[in-house]
C-alpha cells in the first residue's frame, strides 16, 4: 500500500538570502535529470503523493528533490512570515541555486495543489527565461477566491477544517518562539480559509486583505505567459474548487498541455482494483511525460 511507502531520502538545509531557510529532501540516486517537487498546503515529503513520486522518479532514471515551503519540514522557520499560494521567491532561489551547482543538468519541476499554483505563477513570471526544461502541475487552485469559497460549502468543509487546524497549529508553534504581528489569540474564531487568510496570511506577507492576496496570487492569469512545455493534470470533480475555476483553452499558451479528467479528486487519480490493489496513475504518467521532454532527441530525429 502507498501509505507504507517510505523512499530513502537525504536532507539538506538551504539557507535563504533573508536569513531564513528551507529544507530539501533528495532521492539517493546520483545521476540523471533533476526534478523539483513542490508540495501542497501544509504538506511535505511525508505526503502520500510526494512519497509515491519520490519513489517513482528513480525508476524512470530521474532524480528528485522536494523543497519544503518555510515551516513545513517539521521545524518552524526563523521569520514571522511563512509561505503562501503565490510565493515564488523561494522557488526561484532554489532553481537558480541548482542551476549554478549543476549547469549541465536538465531541470524540471512538479507542483501539487498550492505548490502547483506557485509553480505556474513562477513559470508565467519567467516566461521564456524560465531555467527549466519542462514542468507539471497537479490539482491547481487556479482562482484562489473560488477555491476558498468552495471549501466553505458542503462536504468540502471537512477538508477545510482539517487544513485550517494544521495551519493554526503551525501559527501557534511559531508564536511560542517569536512574536507575530497578527492576533494569535483569535485563531479559534477563524473558521474559514477566507477568515484565516484575511487575518493571518495576508498581513504576514504584505497583502492588504484576503482578496488582495487571492487576486495577486492566483495562477490562472499567468497561464498564457508560460513558455516551456508544461503539463497540467486536473479533475473535474476536485472538491477543492468549482468547475468555474478551470481555465478555458484560450487562456493557455500554446505550449501548455491541459489533461482534464472527469474523476480524480484532489491529487488522487487512483485506479486499479480498489481497495486491495490500487493503481496510482500519476506516479507513472508524470515521470514518463517528463522523461519524454528531458531525454535528448535521437540522432535519427535530428537528421529528419
Amino acid at each position: 500500500m502507498r501509505r507504507r511507502l517510505r523512499p530513502p531520502l537525504r536532507r539538506e538545509r538551504l539557507e535563504l538570502p533573508d536569513s531564513d531557510f528551507v529544507d530539501l529532501d533528495w532521492t539517493l540516486n546520483d545521476s540523471g535529470p533533476l526534478v523539483i517537487l513542490l508540495h501542497g498546503l501544509e504538506g511535505g515529503s511525508r505526503s502520500h503523493y510526494a512519497r509515491g513520486m519520490l519513489a517513482a522518479l528513480p525508476r524512470h532514471g530521474l532524480r528528485g528533490v522536494l523543497m519544503h515551503f518555510r515551516g513545513c519540514s517539521g521545524e518552524p522557520n526563523r521569520l514571522a512570515r511563512a509561505y503562501h499560494s503565490g510565493d515564488t521567491g523561494d522557488i526561484d532561489f532554489l532553481v537558480r541555486t541548482l542551476q549554478a551547482r549543476e549547469p549541465r543538468t536538465p531541470l524540471a519541476a512538479i507542483g501539487y495543489s498550492l505548490g502547483g499554483n506557485a509553480l505556474l505563477k513562477w513559470l508565467g513570471e519567467q516566461g521564456a527565461q524560465a531555467p527549466l526544461r519542462c514542468a507539471t502541475a497537479v490539482s491547481v487552485p487556479f482562482l484562489l477566491h473560488e477555491s476558498a469559497a468552495r471549501l466553505n460549502r458542503g462536504v468540502s468543509r471537512i477538508y477545510q477544517r482539517k487544513l485550517l487546524n494544521d495551519l493554526k497549529a503551525s501559527v501557534r508553534r511559531k508564536s511560542a518562539r517569536l512574536p507575530l504581528p497578527v492576533a494569535v489569540h483569535d485563531l479559534d474564531n477563524l473558521t474559514s480559509f477566507h477568515a484565516f487568510d484575511d487575518r493571518i496570511t495576508a498581513p504576514l506577507h504584505g497583502f492588504r486583505d484576503a482578496m488582495h492576496y487571492y487576486t495577486e496570487s492566483s495562477s490562472r492569469q499567468f497561464l498564457n505567459r508560460i513558455r516551456i512545455p508544461t503539463l497540467i493534470v486536473h479533475a473535474a470533480d476536485d472538491p477543492f474548487m468549482p468547475k468555474s475555476a478551470i481555465p478555458e483553452m484560450n487562456e493557455l499558451s500554446d505550449i501548455v498541455e491541459f489533461d482534464l479528467h472527469r474523476h480524480g479528486g484532489h491529487v488522487g487519480f487512483v485506479g486499479g482494483h480498489l481497495p486491495w490493489r490500487p493503481s496510482y496513475w500519476l506516479d507513472e504518467r508524470i515521470p514518463a511525460w517528463l522523461r519524454g521532454q528531458l531525454q535528448p532527441p535521437r540522432r535519427f530525429d535530428m537528421l529528419v
